[in-house]
């Protein structure tokens, strides 16, 4: 961990309001098991697992958040509230916060940047990628402690691209070369991600709304394992992908 005189406060944002309509549950998709447990403990996890954050909020349906904070308990390293304003959790446990989310993704992250008003640095991870490696959040992080004021992990687009009209007829082929296909977790300068979100314009990445600030991006490499599950398909993929792992992590335990 950070030495105590780092006095930077990362916080990682985790929205976890969405339906998951595609996804073809009957629950909202944080809340979908992979290998037994939901998406959205395994993501919390993954980010405790990597060293680099001290604080989470997780923004859930208003009607969730008692749904929640049950879950995190399982966790032995999420500190959830307990009474006025304690935690229980195990000792080196991340303090987790739920609150409720927004009808659109940017109402969420809105509402968590509120809830977090100390963070000197801003990560924001989609509870979907529940099997991101905590090694790609520490690498996040170093970049932000590098200096880098917003900085997004990315994979090569391997599928060729096309632009499409209206009508379907292609309007252009990118070179793939200088394409990637961004995931989480997005890691920012707090004060740069606060300024964004004033402009209160709709978005599906984090990162669109600080470049329409003008400010740079970095882009460095991802992993396969940051996939987004949000098809059938990808939820098959990522119980598959847990359950060839099961037998290592019973070794090691």
């Amino acid at each position: 961990m950070r030495s105590s005189h780092d006095e930077s406060r990362v916080v990682a944002l985790v929205p976890a309001a969405g339906l998951g309509v595609r996804l073809g549950e009957s629950m909202p998709k944080a809340f979908v098991p992979v290998g037994g447990r939901p998406m959205l403990t395994l993501a919390i996890d993954g980010l405790i697992a990597s060293g680099v954050v001290d604080r989470i909020v997780i923004m859930v349906p208003a009607e969730l958040i008692g749904e929640a904070e049950v879950l995190l308990a399982t966790s032995a390293r999420a500190a959830v509230p307990s009474g006025r304003g304690s935690h229980l959790g195990a000792p080196g446990s991340v303090p987790v916060s739920v609150v409720a989310g927004g009808t659109e993704r940017t109402d969420s992250v809105r509402a968590g940047i509120a809830a977090a008003p100390e963070a000197t640095a801003y990560l924001v991870h989609d509870a979907a990628r529940a099997l991101t490696p905590p090694g790609l959040i520490a690498r996040v992080v170093a970049e932000l402690r590098a200096g880098r004021r917003a900085v997004v992990p990315g994979v090569a687009v391997t599928d060729t691209v096309k632009s499409v009209d209206a009508q379907g007829d292609v309007t252009g082929t990118p070179d793939r070369a200088r394409l990637r296909a961004i995931q989480t977790p997005q890691g920012f300068d707090a004060p740069l991600l606060r300024e964004a979100y004033a402009l209160d314009i709709p978005v599906t990445d984090d990162a669109g709304l600080v470049e329409r600030l003008g400010a740079s991006v970095r882009v460095i490499p991802g992993d396969p394992m940051a996939f987004k599950i949000t098809t059938p398909l990808d939820l098959r993929l990522a119980r598959t992908l847990l359950d060839e792992n099961e037998p290592h992590r019973a070794v090691q335990a």
